[in-house]
Formats: C-alpha cells, structure tokens, sequence
C-alpha cells in the first residue's frame, strides 16, 4: 500500500441501514453521503429492489438503498423488494432468494448491494486500499454459523478494496467514543442494530498513549430491533392473518402451523414468501382454513408486496413509544385495515423476554471480561434500537444515569471502523 495518502474507508453493513465513512490521515473521518431521490443520505438502506426492464441486461434492473424504496414505491406490484437480508448472512436454511424466475446466493445480493451503494457514494469508495467492515459479535438467526458467514462475507466483498478487514461492530464504536474522552476509562460499548445486540468492554488509554483502545471482552446475541418488530406483528396483525386459528384435515380440525407465520414477521423473509410454491400451499390452507378470509388476507398482503408499508408502519409505532406514553398503530392495504392504540406498557411486556435475554448477555460480555459493575467507567450506548427506553433502562439500572452517553446512533460504528483504517496495522483489532 502507498505510505503517503492511502484511500482507506471503514464500512457499517447493517441489518437495516448501512453508513459508510472515508479516513483522514491526522483527523476525523469524512462520513459519505448517498445520492437519494429526495437529496441526499447519510444512511444508507440496506435493500434492493427488483423490476423487469427490458432495456436493461437480463431484462431485469436493481436499485439499492433509498432508491430502491422509491422504485418500490412507484410500481409495488411489479417489483421485488428485498429488505434486511443480512440477517440471513450465517444461516443455512438460506440457500437462494427467488427473484421472478432468478434465483440470487447471499454473496450476490451483497454484490449487488455494494454496486448500488458504491454508485450513489459518488466515487468515494472506489479503488479502496483498504476497508474495514463491522461484524457483529454473534450473528442473527437460529444456530447462526459464524463460519459460513465468513465465507459469504468474503465473497460478497472480494474486490472491494486491496485490504479487507472484520472488525467487531461495538469495538469499532468504542474507537469512535474514545476521542470524545480525556482520561483513561473502562468502557462498555452497547451496539443495539436491528438483527443483533453486540457488547464489548474495552480499556481506554489517555489520549496520545497508543494503543488507545484495548478490547478485554465480548459477548453478542442474534436479537434487537428485528425481533422487537415481529412481537408487534404477532401481537396486532398476524391474528388477522389467522394465526392460532384451524383448518380442516378429513374430519379433523388442525391448528394452523406457525412457519408461515413465523416468516411472514420475519422482514428477511416476507418478500421471498411471493413465490409460485408458498403462495400455492396458503392457497390450499385458505380453502382448507376454518377462517378462509384470514389466509386470503395473507395471501393478499404477498402478492402486493406490503411488506416494506407493512415494516414502516411498525417503524412509526416503536418510534412514537420511544418518545411518549402511547400511541396509535395504523395499517392499511389489500383488506387488511388495522387501527389500534398501544402503550408503552404494552409494547414493553411483549419484549419483555427479549429484554431478559440481552441484560443477560450484558452479564456474559463483563464475565468475559473477568469484570464487576463497577469496574465500568462509561457505557456507550448506539444503534437504533438503544433509543428504545426499556432498552435504555437496562443500563440506567445497573451502571446509574450518570455513567451513561449516547449518540451518534447510526453512523458511530462506521466512524470507528474507518478510524481503525488509518491505523498502521489493523489487524491487530480483527476478528
């Protein structure tokens, strides 16, 4: 690599967005911003949109990011809109995505994504020395393997840049927070994104003593601000769809099983559910179902690909509880019409196991650490998701309000990793 002016860049692929950031030798990174049909992004979506073009190479086009929400927007029906793919980044069960008669491996939606999102970054990540990618701690998904997502990565960004680095994502915000920080501390960083809560306790030297951050422990779960939307879905739509109802098998009544259900929550999957064999199986359900009009409203919801309105709608409501005591879910489209009022008692006892579950791996990442409570200085909170105040309120409990900061919650992560590019070597800090 040239010693004097190398292009480096440090990347945050999120589950749900995705922030990009250039490193500056002997100064603060340049965070990029994205071409977008309104203006533009500093964020930039993590989606694709599909739709036949005849003029276009294969007679299909792809956009990404904010513009595929658009073209998704203008002809919904004749579009593909895939979103939160990589939460399917460590799982088997995903072999394909069937897109009209195509069919596309994880390596190559992510090829896909990367040329979108390099195209609408202006020529800023082009012919890259080096980048640095945030990964998370543990991968979302059932029995995620770490491995095979490794494999994906690689081929997803092979060709990127001269160098490619993985970086754990809430180590990397810890690099970003240090600048911030006068004295040296034992801080705990809480990346909260939307398929996964990443933690990692880290020593922070003064400022001038290198190295300045030095990770003593980590722990992750596969469950954030995903998760929390699908117990929205399951509590207010899917009964609609007719979950827990029944259908007729000969002369018995069956209870509907919960896999379509399960996939209809799932945003990573709820797009791939328009395909001619599911939408054949819930066909038969419905004609089966003791509730034939639920099923028929499922199937309404596929074929008109709702589920990005679907997911905004969602969106709105956690946001609205994120600020006030309740709020009004609103959804309408393919006969499907819901208006309901939720409080944020509500909303908090449905993720109440889930909240369990990342206090717990809070525990884990200190005990990695071969740390107490109050061996922490500092807690960092980022991620979207770290804006929820039940999940605020975890921290507030143990570590008390004073300890605690926040900020930058999208675009933290992809400051650090690009500070971490301009490092000499980075690879010490690679996992």
């Amino acid at each position: 690599m040239a010693s004097s002016l190398p292009h480096v860049a440090g990347l945050d692929f999120g589950t749900t967005n995705t922030v990009a950031a250039i490193g500056v030798p002997d100064g603060p990174p340049r965070l990029l911003s994205f071409a977008g049909p309104d203006g533009a992004l500093d964020v930039f979506r993590s989606a694709l949109c599909f739709w036949h073009d005849d003029d276009r190479g294969g007679g299909m086009a792809v956009e990404g990011g904010p513009a595929a929400i658009r073209e998704y927007l203008d002809c919904p029906e004749d579009s593909r809109f895939l979103q939160s793919f990589k939460s399917v980044a460590a799982s088997h069960a995903f072999e394909t995505a069937s897109v009209f008669d195509r069919r596309y491996r994880f390596e190559e939606l992510g090829r896909l994504f990367l040329e979108r999102l390099v195209a609408q970054a202006g020529g800023s990540l082009s012919r890259l020395d080096r980048v640095v990618i945030g990964r998370p701690i543990e991968y979302a998904g059932s029995r995620p393997d770490p491995i095979l997502a490794r494999q994906r990565y690689d081929a997803m960004f092979a060709g990127f840049a001269d160098e490619i680095h993985y970086v754990y994502e809430p180590l990397a915000a810890a690099f970003g927070h240090a600048e911030s920080l006068t004295e040296p501390a034992t801080l705990l960083v809480a990346d909260f994104g939307g398929g996964t809560s990443d933690f990692s306790v880290v020593r922070v030297a003064g400022p001038g003593v290198e190295p300045r951050c030095t990770p003593l422990g980590h722990a992750g779960i596969g469950l954030a601000g995903d998760r929390f939307d699908y117990r929205i879905v399951d509590r207010l739509i899917l009964p609609l769809l007719g979950k827990g109802g029944r259908y007729r098998s000969f002369d018995r009544a069956l209870e509907i099983p919960d896999g379509y259900f399960a996939d209809f929550a799932d945003w990573s999957k709820l797009a791939l559910m328009r395909n001619r064999r599911t939408l054949g199986e819930l066909d038969r359900l419905r004609r089966s179902a003791i509730d034939p009009d639920a099923i028929a409203r499922m199937i309404a919801v596929i074929e008109n690909e709702l589920g990005f309105p679907l997911y905004d709608a969602v969106g709105r409501l956690k946001r609205a509880l994120s600020e006030g005591a309740e709020a009004t879910f609103s959804f309408s489209g393919a006969g499907l019409d819901i208006e309901a009022t939720v409080t944020r008692a509500d909303f908090e006892a449905w993720i109440a196991d889930d909240l369990a579950r990342i206090a717990g791996t809070v525990d884990r990442a200190l005990a990695n650490a071969g740390l107490d409570t109050a061996a922490v200085d500092r807690v960092f909170l980022t991620g979207g998701t770290s804006l929820v105040p039940a999940v605020r309120s975890i921290f507030e409990k143990r570590f008390g309000a004073d300890r605690i900061a926040a900020g930058g919650e999208l675009t933290s992560i992809a400051h650090g990793l690009a500070l971490i590019a301009t490092q000499p070597d980075p690879s010490a800090l690679t996992s």
